[in-house]
């Protein structure tokens, strides 16, 4: 019921689920806004962090939405060079097809961008690796590049997962 109720009228929408609120216009925070969301510096703070802002003059416009969600509209001299923006035209990059997944082909997957067994053990060889079973994950993207990661890299200085004791039982 409510579901058809916000589709049809944009004021059920703003009572039901709220509206996105500014708490910084043009660099200067919007005090009242944030008290009466009950929202306080911190919580800005660590948003902003969450977007990889640490200083608060490289924004103009963080909008709390609804949901809880920071948006941020950084100031024109801090946001990020676009290959549009240089007038270069990217190749499509497409999503990551599993070909090897824990030493064992998946052989749908193969088939899917016409490849063959005979292909992918070619590049295998080319790329050092002598038998499937030795990999513990092989994609390919939409534009031909091919990942290979095998078990039991011999890497130096891996950082480890450890259990954090620190945490009162």
């Amino acid at each position: 019921m409510t579901g058809i109720i916000t589709l049809k009228s944009v004021t059920a929408i703003k009572l039901i689920a709220g509206e996105p609120v500014i708490l910084v216009q043009n660099g200067k925070i919007l005090e009242k806004n944030m008290i009466k969301l009950r929202y306080n510096q911190d919580d800005l703070m660590m948003q902003l962090r969450g977007k990889d802002i640490f200083d608060m003059n490289e924004v103009d416009y963080p909008i709390l939405e609804p949901h809880g969600k920071l948006s941020v509209l950084n100031k024109s001299e801090n946001l990020n060079v676009t290959l549009k923006d240089l007038n270069i035209r990217p190749r499509k990059k497409g999503i990551s097809t599993e070909l090897i997944r824990d030493g064992r082909i998946q052989e749908d997957n193969l088939k899917a961008p016409n490849l063959s067994n005979e292909w992918l053990f070619n590049e295998l060889i080319d790329k050092g690796v002598g038998n499937v079973k030795v990999v513990f994950l092989a994609t390919i993207t939409g534009n031909g590049e091919l990942y290979i990661d095998q078990k039991n890299d011999k890497l130096k200085d891996v950082q480890k997962a450890e259990e954090d004791d620190s945490i009162i039982k």
